[in-house]
């Protein structure tokens, strides 16, 4: 299994550091274009909330980017931060026995008659 060691950048940290300052907007102004309470908002960027399927809609359409632009952001942390918290119990799993790469099958294929 792939180790990072460093957590992945969160979505709120590429918008407080990038892309924020660069489009010149503050989070009242971005939460009041979105439709959404500032604190929301504020959640996000200071990394206390996870960019939900919903804001990423939002944020694509209000920075022209694409929603799985967010979601894959916001995957990398979500996995990370699974991992490091039940590390120890991931390890305690033993693959099944026909188990092999995933989505490969030991199983050979139906023939037709």
């Amino acid at each position: 299994m792939h180790r990072t060691r460093r957590r992945p950048t969160h979505p709120g940290a590429i918008l407080r550091e990038d892309i924020l300052p660069a489009s010149a907007v503050t989070l009242t102004e971005l939460a009041e274009r979105l439709g959404v309470s500032r604190r929301t908002i504020s959640e996000i960027v200071h990394e206390h909330r996870p960019v939900t399927i919903d804001m990423a809609h939002r944020l694509s359409r209000a920075f022209g980017n694409s929603p799985e632009f967010w979601l894959r952001l916001q995957q990398a942390v979500d996995v990370w931060e699974a991992l490091e918290e039940n590390r120890d119990e991931y390890a305690r799993i033993r693959p099944l026995p026909s188990a092999g790469p995933a989505g490969a099958t030991t199983r050979e294929p139906a023939t037709r008659v």
